[in-house]
């Protein structure tokens, strides 16, 4: 397969990251933690063979050197603007295949998001494509083809936000993509699946049964 893709992976500044997720993992800071989820799905995202390129929005330094140490350029945030005008600041040069994907997928497959990017490749022409999360209600990655705008709805309902929009459902059975992490749950959830190695080096010194790996 050919690879077309740029991935634009919006991140917050770590002080302001995964809010709900605070505390989720007692003993370790709260930034180190936010910090590697995002570098554990950016390092899935590199080893994807349908990625050419990948594009952290952030203003966080931190951030911006784990992004640039995992292959990927960096273009700063708008600041306070939001997650949609991340994903839109990020896809807005992009001229071929585009996904917007979500930084807490810690358990990421490569295989896993190289299968939905396929699928996405096979759907109706100029027709957003987007995979929900776990639950159904949320959205980890969208999709869009070459000339058509990323229009992102990501927030609150954004599964039904995007099929409202016109985009298209991906319904492939691939659960790390789908796990994103926002609760110590989400977390838990995504243990049992398998987490990338900066998440695991966190867990592994857990207080609590359920993170650890």
């Amino acid at each position: 397969m050919t690879q077309p893709w740029t991935v634009v992976v919006p991140v917050k500044r770590l002080a302001a990251a995964k809010t709900r997720l605070r505390g989720g993992l007692p003993g370790v800071p709260h930034q180190d933690l936010a910090l590697a989820l995002a570098a554990d799905t950016l390092a899935a995202v590199r080893a994807c063979p349908g990625v050419a390129e990948i594009l952290v929005v952030t203003d966080d330094a931190q951030v911006a050197d784990a992004a640039r140490s995992a292959g990927a350029r960096v273009l700063p945030d708008v600041a306070d603007a939001g997650l949609n005008a991340a994903f839109r600041h990020g896809a807005a040069g992009v001229a071929g295949w585009v996904a917007g994907l979500t930084a807490d997928l810690p358990a990421l497959r490569p295989a896993e998001l190289a299968a939905a990017l396929r699928t996405a490749l096979s759907g109706p022409p100029e027709v957003r494509q987007f995979v929900a999360d776990a639950p159904g209600t949320g959205t980890v990655l969208l999709a869009a083809p070459p000339g058509v705008p990323l229009d992102p709805r990501f927030g609150p309902g954004s599964a039904a936000a995007h099929a409202a929009s016109g985009a298209r459902p991906l319904t492939g059975d691939w659960p790390s993509l789908r796990r994103d992490v926002d609760t110590a749950g989400d977390l838990a959830a995504a243990a049992r699946l398998g987490l990338g190695p900066r998440t695991t080096a966190l867990t592994a010194g857990c207080l609590t049964e359920s993170f650890c790996t």
